[in-house]
């Protein structure tokens, strides 16, 4: 990949197309970047790592010239490329219109690009560039897409809409933050070769990212940052092969320590009752499409969550996962068949549900801080759960918040802080916390750790396993494209185009899959692992 260009682009003589020196950024009396100096080299792939509030996002922001409000910045940001800086964020969602369709989204900027062409040739011209930045972006199916809004994508198509639209920006430098966030190992590739296909065509990129594989897959030089300061830098493969910071070395350890080999070593995993908790039976989901027809996205003629036991359901970006779990919660309720819990049948959607079969399945999202009111403290908003379907009164569910909160690994000082003041791991606890003052049957959490970096992952899945090991009637239902974590559960359901192709045993299903989806999944995601593609 980019390791082997060989078009003299980026070398050592080459002047960046940005630099920093000496950035500085403290708000709220917090130094969020200390002393950073990065050049972004045309052609050229670099890497920002670290954990969640390492300073990573601020960092690749500053590149646009864009700060946290009230932010006090010194040191200087150097620009000399031409062209605009493409932004391509963690949550897409949060960029992207949710009154129009994805069509009108990337309209608007095509059509700029078009202004000098007879006026009879624009409108087949700006379906040309959009369907080629859809397809740059590894975007399948880009006619049916194109009709759909944003919330009727998942989270990685959502993404790859983002990054689409960098592209057709023409950006020289392109900013990605986390764009493999939330997509399976297969779609990690096509993404990983895009950024390659973007660097070859001169363009730098700097990726922020947790995932270790791609950042190794895909770039030349790496920044691994801690509390705000560059602790180590250096060629991505010195960085692999002889680290030199404890940090470096901890973030490479984890990412090792929690692979589908140790899924017979799982503390949560445990065989569950012979009852199950809740069963689906002939689901057949709908999504409304643009010409007001229905089209199936998911079929599940059967699907079993026992008491205590962790169902994995892995599959690509877009197969049905998030539909299927939003299913479950009351949140889609365009859909045929049965949701059963303990034999009973829960009402399609969320508003019919009764109190106690709102507490008794839970959801958690991926896009955490969209799920949190910014402008309420975390603490209040994860005591509400406990008043309002619980009946509990305020201060007791205040002080059971707060031990929660506290047991989860946020403190107290943390906990009464608004949600745009803690880093994204720290909320994702807030998160569970607030799920689990419900005390509910069935925990729904849906790609929860695809944001996260490798050690504050393992954590989080840790607390997870404990949650099951000290709660013998909870059970877990992880939504996860990543089969390191999928390797946590007791059983693992594959989805592939909405269908259900295998299930099983989770350590079978790693090691010995069945169906030629799942093989394809576990290969790519064993390449990704050791670099093949370099």
């Amino acid at each position: 990949m980019s390791k082997d260009r060989a078009d003299g682009r980026g070398g050592p003589d080459t002047e960046p197309v940005a630099e920093l020196r000496g950035l500085r950024v403290e708000t709220g009396g917090k130094v969020i970047v200390d002393g950073v100096d990065l050049r972004v080299l045309p052609g050229k792939v670099t890497a920002l790592v670290g954990a969640s509030g390492s300073g990573k996002t601020t960092t690749g922001l500053a590149l646009l010239g864009t700060y946290p409000p009230g932010a006090r910045v010194t040191g200087e940001v150097r620009l000399t490329a031409e062209g605009p800086a493409g932004y391509v964020p963690q949550h897409p969602a949060a960029v992207l219109n949710p009154a129009r369709r994805i069509t009108a989204l990337l309209d608007d900027i095509a059509r700029a690009q078009v202004r000098d062409l007879p006026r009879a040739r624009r409108k087949a011209a700006v379906r040309e560039r959009v369907l080629r930045a859809l397809a740059d972006a590894q975007v399948p199916d880009a006619e049916a897409l194109l009709r759909r809004y944003p919330h009727q994508l998942s989270g990685g198509q959502q993404q790859r809409v983002v990054l689409a639209q960098a592209l057709l920006l023409g950006a020289r430098v392109i900013v990605a933050d986390e764009p493999t966030t939330g997509q399976d190992a297969l779609t990690k590739r096509l993404v990983a070769d895009q950024l390659a296909a973007v660097a070859a065509r001169g363009i730098a990129v700097v990726l922020l990212s947790h995932d270790l594989d791609v950042v190794r897959a895909v770039a030349d030089e790496v920044l691994v940052l801690k509390a705000g300061r560059v602790v180590e830098s250096g060629p991505v493969e010195r960085l692999w092969e002889a680290p030199r910071h404890p940090w470096t070395r901890a973030l490479l350890d984890a990412r090792t320590a929690s692979g589908p080999a140790d899924a017979t070593a799982v503390p949560g995993a445990v065989g569950g009752s012979p009852e199950p908790v809740l069963v689906v039976r002939d689901l057949t989901a709908r999504h409304q499409d643009g010409s007001g027809g229905r089209t199936v996205v998911l079929r599940t003629p059967e699907l079993q969550v026992k008491a205590g036991e962790c169902l994995a359901v892995v599959g690509r970006s877009g197969s049905g996962k998030t539909t299927l779990a939003r299913c479950l919660a009351g949140l889609h309720r365009n859909h045929d068949g049965d949701v059963l819990l303990d034999g009973t049948p829960l009402p399609r959607s969320l508003r019919s549900r009764d109190r106690a079969q709102l507490a008794s399945v839970q959801y958690v999202f991926q896009d955490v801080r969209a799920a949190f009111d910014e402008h309420r403290p975390v603490l209040h908003q994860v005591a509400r759960t406990a008043v309002r379907l619980r009946g509990a009164d305020a201060h007791a569910a205040g002080a059971e918040a707060l031990a929660t909160l506290e047991r989860l690994g946020i403190p107290e000082d943390l906990a009464h802080r608004h949600p745009g003041r803690l880093s994204g791991g720290e909320l994702q606890r807030a998160a569970l916390a607030r799920a689990l003052l419900a005390r509910p049957r069935v925990l729904l959490c849906d790609e929860i750790t695809s944001g996260l970096d490798t050690v504050t992952r393992r954590d989080i899945l840790a607390t997870l396993t404990g949650l099951l090991r000290d709660r013998g009637d909870l059970s877990l239902v992880l939504i996860t494209h990543d089969l390191d974590t999928a390797a946590l559960a007791d059983r693992i359901a594959v989805l592939d185009a909405g269908e259900v192709v295998e299930q099983g045993p989770a350590r079978r299903v790693l090691t010995e899959p069945a169906h030629p989806f799942t093989v394809s999944l576990t290969e790519t995601a064993r390449r990704l692992e050791v670099g093949v593609g370099r």
